[in-house]
């Protein structure tokens, strides 16, 4: 696939100046150069070409975001003065697997103020004398060199891969935003619907505590009533005990009435003899 169509694959519906990464590895370039690159990519921090068949970065647009950059495993072997002119806040340069034979071809990398971390691993001129002490001298401002500080001390593990989470950590926070931010404009409605929903679940709870209040009013009408009921009952039954005793009283009376005309009635009998007994005197 060649470079151009990379870039508008890797696009991915964006606008050039939306893309912050852009990864064209193993494609394949012009004749040796970067084609499809514009300066519309004013975004962009990270670029990386391996192994794509550069022979030059002549092409390569204005990029003053531009913080790393992968040229490794390609044919370059000059010209990096381009570099200082179109990458002038460059951090990050991987040149390893290229035809860099001298010292004298990385010297423009002098106007790089901000790089920190140069790679020239498998370039013939790692294998010149005093290499890493000269590299050191040439270019000041470097930290790392093939991955390493002047005091042989290794990069952490490592500076690339630090700035592409960093890199990620960015988007997924622009994400994050994103999504809070449709959240937040769809949060009314969701809302309203809970709003809605938890209004229908208090009014049937009331429509239940109704129901149950209800139901207990009636049980307790009901309960009322039999003990309304139970006392009349109990009324009642007092009555007729009264009135059988009553009716009891009169009979013994009755009796007691009976018994003394019986008495008066002996008295008188007795009383006539004795009457009797007089008269015969």
């Amino acid at each position: 696939m060649d470079m151009k169509k990379r870039i508008h694959l890797e696009l991915r519906n964006r606008t050039p100046s939306d893309v912050k990464e852009l990864v064209l590895d193993n494609c394949r370039s012009c004749e040796g150069k970067i084609e499809g690159l514009t300066d519309e990519f004013e975004e962009l921090e990270f670029l990386s070409t391996i192994n794509v068949g550069l022979t030059s970065v002549a092409n390569l647009p204005k990029l003053n975001k531009l913080k790393k950059l992968e040229l490794s495993d390609n044919r370059i072997s000059g010209g990096l003065e381009v570099l200082a002119e179109k990458c002038p806040n460059l951090t990050h340069l991987n040149l390893s697997g290229n035809k860099i034979k001298d010292l004298g071809t990385i010297e423009p990398l002098k106007k790089l103020e901000n790089l920190k971390s140069l790679d020239l691993f498998n370039c013939e001129v790692t294998n010149l004398n005093d290499y890493r002490e000269n590299v050191f001298k040439l270019l000041p401002q470097l930290t790392y060199l093939d991955g390493y500080d002047r005091d042989d001390k290794e990069a952490p593990d490592s500076d690339v891969e630090a700035y592409l989470e960093g890199l990620e950590d960015e988007e997924e926070d622009e994400d994050v935003l994103s999504l809070v931010k449709d959240r937040d404009d769809k949060e009314a409605p969701d809302s309203d619907a809970e709003g809605y929903v938890e209004g229908l679940d208090d009014e049937e709870e009331d429509e239940d505590e109704e129901e149950y209040d209800d139901d207990a009013q009636v049980v307790e009408d009901e309960e009322e009533e039999e003990e309304e009921e139970e006392g009349e009952e109990e009324d009642v039954s007092g009555e007729e005990e009264e009135d059988e005793e009553g009716y009891n009283d009169g009979e013994v009376d009755d009796d007691e009435d009976e018994e003394e005309p019986g008495e008066e009635q002996g008295q008188k009998r007795k009383r006539e003899p004795e009457d009797e007994g007089d008269e015969d005197d």
